[in-house]
């Protein structure tokens, strides 16, 4: 069995009855040729350091490697520290969790890439933030996980995660997309409900430019992580309210696709345009962080 749209994934659970947990495990059983218990460890050690990630970033006050960030998660928890998101725990969580994540990816920490090293703060701050809050259980846990990794999978059939394939919407995009439908399954939505969130995760990430600064995963990578996450969340309200994508999730890929082709190379993650080629990074690139950056970016 090869499932490689989201078409025959909804057409193969509504046949043969199955969820798409099994189905997801039935995949990763035939094209990794291990059982089910032996997956089942497998996820719980990338949930294990999804989670290690996350909490040693929040600790960590540290420079990241290319210099340009690795303060920004301890700012953002201090700041709820006296002034609570409106919008809840659950919101401070995914953003400090995103943040906590990718800065420590860009302090060379071990992360897991989810799917990129530069989207690995999306999936595990939605997944381990609904797991604290909302006490998921141990087997849901392993179950929302596959079910993410089934999402970027099919994906990826068509649209390789790397920013210099398509963009930051191949990496970033893909994550969201992931994030949005294992968040639906966490919440016991049906299959409809799972391909639409991410389906609307994607579609509102076309066009994505991959434009690292100085060529370190890290500006803006980094912030981009947490808006991504909270995007997530945004499609699963959507979607869970019925809201459809008038384009399907198929033809979402297939936009991303041809997005990604019509890009200029320079915008994917080769630093020769966009954020990377302003007058700021221009400076930076210059100076290395030197005393002569901060008088120049201040004249």
């Amino acid at each position: 069995m090869d499932i490689k749209t989201f078409q025959e994934l909804k057409q193969t659970i509504k046949q043969t009855n199955k969820s798409i947990v099994q189905i997801a495990f039935e995949l990763e059983e035939n094209s990794s040729n291990l059982n089910k218990n032996e997956l089942k460890k497998i996820a719980k050690k990338t949930l294990k350091a999804m989670k290690e990630a996350i909490y040693t970033g929040l600790s960590a006050k540290s420079e990241t490697n290319g210099k340009m960030g690795g303060f920004d998660c301890n700012k953002q928890v201090e700041f709820y520290k006296n002034h609570p998101s409106v919008f809840g725990r659950l919101f401070e969580k995914i953003i400090c969790y995103a943040l906590a994540t990718s800065e420590e990816n860009a302090r060379m920490g071990r992360i897991v890439a989810c799917p990129t090293a530069g989207a690995c703060g999306i999936v595990p701050s939605i997944l381990i933030s609904c797991f604290e809050e909302f006490d998921i259980d141990k087997e849901k846990q392993i179950n929302s996980l596959l079910v993410a990794g089934l999402i970027g999978k099919i994906i990826a059939y068509k649209v390789k995660p790397a920013g210099a394939t398509a963009g930051c919407q191949a990496e970033c995009g893909t994550a969201s997309a992931m994030a949005a439908g294992a968040m639906a399954y966490l919440f016991d939505y049906d299959i409809d409900i799972i391909i639409n969130a991410a389906a609307l995760a994607i579609k509102n990430i076309l066009g994505l430019t991959c434009d690292p600064v100085r060529g370190f995963v890290e500006v803006p990578c980094i912030k981009r992580n947490p808006f991504l996450a909270i995007h997530a969340a945004v499609a699963l309200e959507l979607a869970s309210a019925k809201i459809e994508s008038v384009i399907p999730a198929d033809e979402v890929i297939d936009a991303m696709e041809q997005t990604g082709a019509l890009m200029s190379a320079d915008l994917k993650e080769n630093s020769k345009a966009g954020l990377a080629k302003t007058k700021t990074a221009i400076i930076m690139d210059k100076s290395c962080f030197t005393k002569k950056y901060y008088s120049e970016l201040n004249d």
